[in-house]
């Protein structure tokens, strides 16, 4: 599996929450979720950011090598009934 860069955006917005975030699969694409709305799993890739996590998800890790900003699109959160 190839190394996934993260954006600085995604990375500045993980620091600024202060929490830890899933990249997941959602019914438009890749999407960065907090692990309270999508847990991680042991097969997740896990980056460091500051204090915290970001997970990426062992489908979502196959397909892309940056996670970009924007999987931080909430409006694919609200259009996809697996959330």
């Amino acid at each position: 599996m190839q190394s996934i860069t993260v954006d600085q955006e995604v990375i500045d917005f993980v620091k600024r929450n202060g929490r830890d975030y899933r990249v997941s699969t959602s019914c438009s694409g890749p999407v960065i979720v907090p692990i309270t709305v999508k847990s991680p799993k042991d097969t997740d890739v896990k980056v460091r950011i500051g204090e915290n996590i970001l997970y990426i998800s062992r489908v979502q890790a196959r397909y892309i090598n940056r996670v970009t900003p924007d999987m931080l699109d909430e409006s694919r959160l609200e259009n996809c009934s697996i959330f």
